[in-house]
């Protein structure tokens, strides 16, 4: 007899079976959308050195004080310093050392003049305002000091991520990778486009959305497309390919009929099948098959899509480290009443809108409950959840959505 779970102890087992990936060490720009796997401390401070903010003179503020536009001060320029220059020299009382935005400042300086108020000189400057002490300065390891940690354990890599840990010095990064992934569809009666269709035939879909869906979160995908209802031909396609898998989904071939040519090549190879208390989506199954993580979804196309979304999506984004699994979950009212199946929760595909001035926004459901109304998906940005104890919504009540 089948096994029938809730889709809680569903995920949650999908979750356990991908654990979390093993992390390695990759370099600073290829991190960029990953996990980092340890905390990064910074071996230098930024800045490194003082140095200034502006182009401008480096002075001594004393030496300013009485500047104005009506009565400047003018001072030698005793040294030029471009950033990038490596020695210091220092500046002497009654001087000034024309500077650039990010070069170190002198010795025996202790503020900036930006040249906006000066006249621009190069042998000698005239000052039109006086500064005080520290002006348009950046001070040592006011951003990060040496021996902090610059970026923690389970940070998402983004553009100024990388920037920060490629500014304290690193070249590499240790880091959640994404899986490898074989998506395999099943079905005799699967043909690929643009090949022509015979009677009682469909093009295969399934295969593209989920390649579309790993993609977008990093994944490496290969795909093996309408692998025809017949056992032994299933074994002797994929099992070859497992080796270079770390996860593998498919689609297809796990209900109770006859022909259910992935629940036949698997059962007893370490993949146990099940129904979850969901609409749609209820046939399910998970294992291991030759060591490898296995994760098979029903065929119809919503079914399928809305099984990644429950279950493969979050599995996988825990595998690779990130804290946030879930889509983003609102409360918006319903626009019609719907119906759902006692003791199942139901994903109905919807349409969400924010309503000015509301704190809750309208949904709306697009299309039927039906597991091969596509075309309603593809209108939908969310998935309305019903909970196993509702079996009627009415028009106005608040229901949770996920924001696809």
């Amino acid at each position: 007899m089948v096994r029938v779970i809730s889709v809680e102890h569903h995920r949650a087992e999908a979750t356990a079976l991908l654990g979390t990936r093993t992390p390695v060490r990759l370099p600073v720009a290829g991190c960029a959308g990953l996990i980092l796997a340890e905390d990064v401390t910074a071996d230098v401070s930024l800045p490194p050195f003082d140095n200034s903010a502006m182009d401008g003179y480096a002075v001594r503020a004393v030496d300013v004080a009485g500047a104005s536009e009506d009565s400047p001060v003018e001072l030698p320029v005793a040294e030029d310093i471009p950033a990038g220059r490596v020695d210091s020299p220092p500046l002497l009382p009654g001087t000034a050392h024309r500077i650039m935005t990010g070069a170190p400042m002198p010795p025996g300086a202790d503020t900036v003049v930006m040249v906006e108020k000066t006249d621009g000189g190069t042998e000698t400057v005239r000052v039109f305002a006086a500064v005080p002490p520290g002006n348009h300065l950046r001070r040592t390891g006011e951003d990060v000091q040496r021996g902090t940690t610059a970026l923690t354990r389970g940070t998402l890599l983004g553009p100024a991520q990388v920037g920060l840990a490629a500014a304290v010095g690193l070249d590499s990064l240790v880091v959640y990778t994404p899986p490898r992934v074989l998506v395999v569809s099943t079905g005799t009666e699967l043909v690929t486009a643009p090949n022509p269709l015979k009677h009682g035939q469909i093009y295969e879909s399934n295969s593209v959305m989920l390649v579309a869906a790993l993609r977008a979160l990093g994944c490496e995908v290969e795909t093996v497309r309408s692998v025809v209802d017949d056992v032994d031909e299933f074994r002797a396609v994929i099992e070859p390919k497992l080796a270079a898998a770390d996860l593998l989904i498919t689609s297809g071939g796990v209900s109770a009929g006859a022909y259910e040519v992935v629940k036949d090549a698997l059962t007893g190879a370490g993949v146990e099948f099940r129904k979850v208390a969901m609409q749609p989506g209820g046939p399910q199954g998970l294992g291991r098959w030759n060591g490898v993580p296995v994760l098979t979804l029903p065929g119809n196309p919503v079914s399928s899509l809305v099984s990644f979304e429950v279950f493969v999506r979050p599995a996988v984004l825990a595998s690779m480290g990130h804290s946030i699994v879930d889509r983003p979950r609102v409360r918006a009212k319903l626009t019609e009443a719907l119906r759902s199946p006692a003791g199942k929760v139901q994903f109905r595909r919807g349409f969400y809108s924010h309503v000015d001035g509301e704190v809750t926004g309208e949904v709306g459901p697009r299309g039927g409950p039906g597991s091969h109304l596509l075309a309603a998906f593809a209108q939908a940005n969310c998935l309305i959840v019903l909970p196993e104890e509702v079996t009627e919504a009415p028009q106005g009540a608040e229901v949770n959505v996920l924001l696809l």
